[in-house]
């Protein structure tokens, strides 16, 4: 059986081109066999584009794992920012640049299997990930990309609920500040934030460093009192 997120080179040729719209603009889009959401725009990849229609989208943007490119396509032509686009599969990427071309949006295609050809960082990475491709595909997409986000870059997601959603949550609140900005028919869309600031470590990190603050607080006031000097409010 093919998957979209492998490159079949034995698939049966099979053109289609549908319209549709999003936001202020009609769209169309090429597709082909053995790419996601071949027969139209998917309600997933719609709800997530929907909620960033509402955010004011600068700068760097990363449309991971673009498929024939919709998702990219659409946030292109409603906001001024630098895209780029990137699959593992090269056909959909073929299609990605040629929806590029049909919508009149400039984009930087990159065949890249999730991270590996991506050299760049980003004001936002957004993705609707691959589910059929396990796991262990979906989380390096999603926690490698703190690696490619600017300081208060953001991670934008749309999952199912019977597809995982949930546990997901859980997982990522250990590495980003995460907020469910739409829940509909059973898809969440997720905004996600990575930072360093001491509020948003690891819970396990942050019962460590309240205690060692505690440890080092408690042994400088014994210092301050042993040598006469007046605690300084501490």
């Amino acid at each position: 059986m093919s998957h979209y997120f492998i490159n079949d080179q034995n698939l049966k040729d099979n053109p289609k081109i549908y319209t549709t719209k999003v936001g202020n603009y009609e769209f169309s889009f090429e597709t082909n066999s053995g790419v996601f959401a071949k027969q139209g725009f998917d309600f997933g990849s719609r709800l997530l584009v929907e909620a960033l229609l509402s955010v004011n989208l600068t700068g760097n943007v990363l449309d991971l794992g673009c498929g024939y490119g919709p998702v990219g396509v659409i946030l292109g032509k409603h906001f001024n920012i630098k895209l780029d686009l990137t699959d593992v599969n090269v056909d959909a990427l073929k299609l990605a640049n040629s929806n590029l071309e049909l919508n009149q949006v400039s984009g930087n295609v990159i065949l890249s299997d999730a991270y590996g050809n991506i050299t760049s960082k980003y004001d936002y990475i957004i993705t609707n990930p691959p589910i059929r491709a396990g796991k262990k595909k979906v989380y390096e997409l999603i926690f490698g990309a703190r690696d490619y986000l600017k300081d208060n870059g953001e991670l934008w997601i749309v999952i199912r609920k019977e597809q995982g959603a949930k546990s997901l949550l859980r997982d990522m609140e250990n590495t980003y500040k995460t907020d469910i900005v739409i829940k509909n028919k059973g898809f969440y869309v997720i905004k996600c934030q990575f930072c360093w600031h001491a509020n948003y470590f690891p819970v396990k990190l942050q019962n460590v460093w309240l205690i060692l603050h505690g440890i080092l607080i408690f042994e400088l006031k014994k210092l301050l009192k042993r040598y006469g000097v007046k605690e300084i409010g501490i």
